[in-house]
């Protein structure tokens, strides 16, 4: 009787996940973040030669920390994908794990969550990843270990609406140029592109094709002037640097300081952060929450400068929890903040 059930539910899954089409796939490394929150008294940030910030503790000591506290089924991916769920929209994820407890914990978050998870690929003798972040203050350093996954466009049985692509190993180059082609080969696809740090070290000419097909682009200041190899601070013309290598549309966030947007009319917009009700307390996922959140709403219908008002509401929320999850918000809720923002919040135009 208990096989007979197993192979009842297969059977009703994998014909409801043919049947399903999706609103947006989320494409991208999963991890687990183990947050350290380190006591100050025994860490400090001081600052090199060049200017660059440095975290210092004790060499070869036991040093003590205040508080660890795990958090499953997160990454650039991952939260994408929960984001989306959240806000009403029919979401999975592409994404690899090890059989072993810690990618079992995954699986049983993102479901809990609303995404489905039938593009994600347990392997055996693999490890699910795990990071370790530690915390000062509500800033955070985060030591990464992408362990090596035979990385692979999945086979769909439907097209979706919409793929988010970001952070994977520094072995997948040719997973890039797979999803190029599946995009280029199903041009109503709109492709967000969220590069991480192996991406962005690619440059353009690695991935022209996957730029060639990106509908929204999405870093921050400091990334963009990385991927440009420039010392440009105007957001603006960063943008329209960016947009000359494919993207149709282009978002740069830039902190506390605001986010902006570049449409396809090549008109550049820009939204203030939303205020925070109170001192952040991490800042992980809020780049995530942001680019997730203006792709979502722009699949809700919205036009690019109204779907930016969206992406800092959503980003405020998360920064006040710890992870990347926790604070996403429902679209409702969202709603709510906006519409109970101060007469400041506004979006304008730049150029």
């Amino acid at each position: 009787m208990k096989n007979q059930y197993a192979t009842m539910k297969k059977f009703c899954t994998s014909w409801y996940t043919a049947l399903m089409t999706y609103d947006i796939l989320a494409i991208g490394d999963i991890t687990i973040d183990d947050f350290i929150e380190l006591n100050p008294h025994e860490a400090r940030v001081d600052r090199d030669e060049a200017g660059r910030e440095r975290l210092s503790m004790a060499f070869g000591e036991k040093v003590p920390y205040l508080r660890s506290v795990i958090v499953p089924a997160v990454g650039n991916a991952p939260n994408a994908a929960v984001a989306a769920a959240r806000l009403g929209l029919h979401s999975a994820l592409a994404s690899n794990i090890g059989v072993d407890r810690r990618g079992k914990d995954c699986l049983e978050t993102l479901r809990r969550e609303g995404v489905h998870t039938p593009f994600v690929t347990q392997h055996e003798h693999k490890v699910t990843n795990y990071h370790y972040v530690l915390r000062y203050g509500a800033e955070r350093t985060i030591l990464i270990k992408h362990e090596t996954y035979p990385y692979r466009m999945p086979a769909l049985p439907q097209v979706p609406r919409a793929i988010y692509f970001s952070s994977v190993g520094e072995d997948a180059l040719h997973f890039h140029h797979e999803i190029a082609a599946y995009c280029a080969q199903h041009k109503d696809v709109k492709l967000t592109f969220q590069p991480g740090t192996f991406q962005l070290r690619l440059g353009f000419e690695a991935l022209r094709d996957l730029y060639a097909t990106t509908n929204l682009f999405v870093c921050n200041v400091e990334e963009a002037q990385q991927l440009l190899d420039t010392a440009e601070k105007d957001v603006p013309a960063l943008m329209r640097a960016i947009a000359k290598h494919g993207p149709r549309t282009v978002c740069i966030t830039d902190g506390t300081r605001g986010a902006y947007a570049l449409d396809e009319e090549n008109a550049a917009w820009f939204c203030p952060a939303y205020p925070d009700p109170k001192p952040p307390l991490d800042r992980t996922g809020a780049g995530d929450s942001f680019a997730s959140t203006v792709t979502a709403m722009r699949l809700h219908g919205l036009p690019l400068h109204e779907a930016l008002r969206y992406g800092p509401i959503n980003s405020m929320s998360v920064v006040q929890y710890i992870g990347a999850q926790e604070g996403l918000l429902t679209r409702e809720t969202l709603e709510a903040f906006l519409k109970n923002a101060p007469e400041t919040y506004q979006v304008q135009r730049i150029g």
